[in-house]
């Protein structure tokens, strides 16, 4: 089964042409199918539109949040509910061609768990749109170790296992991919269309760059260091006590031989040395209570650290997927 999860906020304009589209490809894709539209808190009439839509298709399902929680919470809430065993998500503006979800579901039924968007060819803005995308797509690939040339795009199919492994929070969705591949999901790019939008205003501009500067720190360390927070912590600290340790001890050998007065002589340096030994010990703390904080998350919830793909027994001699 297939399952389409569409986050919307004031998109009144793409609704129904966006709804027929997709009914139209996926009338060609010969599958059961499950449309999810999460109406995250919109003030214009989309979810009148999506009520009335509702009434006319037991296929499709509208999801609308308290208030406006942000595309991350909205595309959680479309994986929670969603049913089918590839789940495509996907932008409500007819930015993304409903015609393209063929393509994002042959690499799944090859066998990788993950198809993601490319928009090669995109329509934005090249100063304010194009240009700070790609830089951040270079950072967001530096910082995660994935080869992908756009993380930003929604356009994803994915399977449902794999989602299971993924908890989002704060603006993570564009990091799914790299999130899932920590636990070894395969993940393959595939071209997709990039027209301009039908109707309506953007709800992203220049600023949201910036934000996506702190995404990318936070996906290095959680990839990086989520499971073991010491080696990171600890070599912060173990670089400013051995530093601060080294300029208080000149400042201490220097005093004893020399009997000059170290505060006036080298009161900045001794006093920098101080602070490098003090933030450097705060450092270890920090590393020792997120270590106690991961297994005490991963122990009470009896999360894993890893994710089986199937298992073979000589017993059944079959494979079980998982």
């Amino acid at each position: 089964m297939l399952s389409l999860v569409v986050p919307i906020h004031n998109e009144e304009h793409s609704i129904l042409p966006l709804y027929d589209r997709l009914t139209a490809v996926l009338a060609t894709v010969a599958r059961p199918y499950e449309i999810l539209f999460i109406d995250d808190a919109s003030t214009d009439r989309s979810y009148e539109l999506l009520a009335n839509l509702v009434q006319t298709d037991s296929r499709l399902k509208v999801i609308r949040l308290r208030r406006n929680f942000g595309q991350t919470a909205a595309l959680s809430a479309g994986f929670h509910e969603a049913k089918g065993e590839i789940i495509i998500a996907m932008d409500g503006d007819l930015q993304h061609a409903p015609e393209d979800i063929p393509a994002l579901l042959k690499p799944i039924d090859e066998g990788y768990d993950i198809a993601s968007g490319w928009r090669h060819e995109r329509a934005d803005n090249a100063l304010t749109r194009r240009l700070p995308s790609k830089i951040a797509n270079w950072l967001m690939a530096k910082a995660s170790g994935m080869d992908l040339r756009d993380f930003g795009t929604t356009f994803k199919a994915y399977r449902s296992v794999v989602l299971e492994d993924v908890h989002l929070y704060g603006e993570l969705h564009r990091f799914i991919p790299a999130l899932a591949s920590f636990y070894g999901a395969r993940v393959v790019e595939v071209p997709i269309q990039n027209p301009p939008r039908g109707g309506g205003v953007s709800h992203y501009g220049l600023s949201r760059t910036f934000r996506v500067l702190f995404d990318i720190l936070t996906i290095r360390f959680l990839l990086k260091y989520a499971t073991r927070p010491m080696h990171f912590f600890g070599a912060l600290g173990l670089a400013g006590t051995t530093t601060g340790g080294a300029i208080l001890g000149f400042c201490l050998i220097e005093k004893l031989f020399t009997n000059i007065d170290i505060l006036q002589e080298h009161g900045p340096l001794m006093l920098a040395g101080a602070l490098l030994l003090i933030v450097g010990l705060m450092m270890f703390s920090t590393g020792l209570i997120g270590e106690l904080v991961m297994r005490t998350y991963f122990e009470s919830q009896d999360r894993r650290i890893y994710a089986v793909r199937d298992i073979l027994t000589r017993q059944s001699g079959e494979r079980q997927l998982l």
